[in-house]
């Protein structure tokens, strides 16, 4: 099921790839995006701007029916801090929970690690892990380096912060 999600990931950001290049095709060579290798490096990107990470799934753990009320609103509220943590940081490139689904599937990490150990160790200082709400299963993701710059953009475009 890992294997469905990952090869999902590719095909939407494959599509992206694709509806960018078509956007850009009717472009004059004035206004058609040239190769900042500036950017690609502060970015951690090689010369085809891609980068290793680690994808997590995070699937609805053991606990996750027996932990209510005010315990569970306190480590919600500290795993979103953890989120908001390790973006600032720059250990998470992206994160976010699935909508309904008929696995156990809860939300995903794209951790900027290049290692499964690397990540597992990130991952468990989120409290929803530790209390067992959510499991995790990990594997090596190759992807745009582009992710790197979602944490920024995404805080000029919301009003509230986790």
């Amino acid at each position: 099921m890992l294997l469905r999600t990952f090869v999902i990931a590719l095909c939407i950001l494959g599509a992206a790839v694709f509806a960018s290049a078509q956007n850009t095709a009717s472009l004059t060579a004035d206004e058609k995006p040239t190769y900042d290798e500036t950017l690609a490096k502060r970015l951690g990107g090689n010369d085809n701007g891609m980068k290793n990470y680690v994808l997590v799934i995070l699937k609805t753990g053991p606990k996750d029916a027996s932990i209510k009320g005010t315990v569970r609103d306190e480590i919600f509220k500290g795993h979103m801090a953890n989120i908001s943590r390790l973006g600032d940081e720059g250990k998470l490139a992206l994160a976010g929970p699935f909508g309904d689904n008929d696995r156990t599937y809860r939300g995903l990490y794209i951790f900027n690690v290049s290692t499964v150990a690397e990540a597992l160790k990130l991952a468990e200082t989120d409290p929803a892990i530790k209390a067992g709400i959510f499991i995790i299963e990990a594997t090596p993701w190759f992807g745009s380096a582009a992710l790197m710059g979602v944490g920024e953009t995404h805080k000029r475009i919301t009003k509230t912060t986790p």
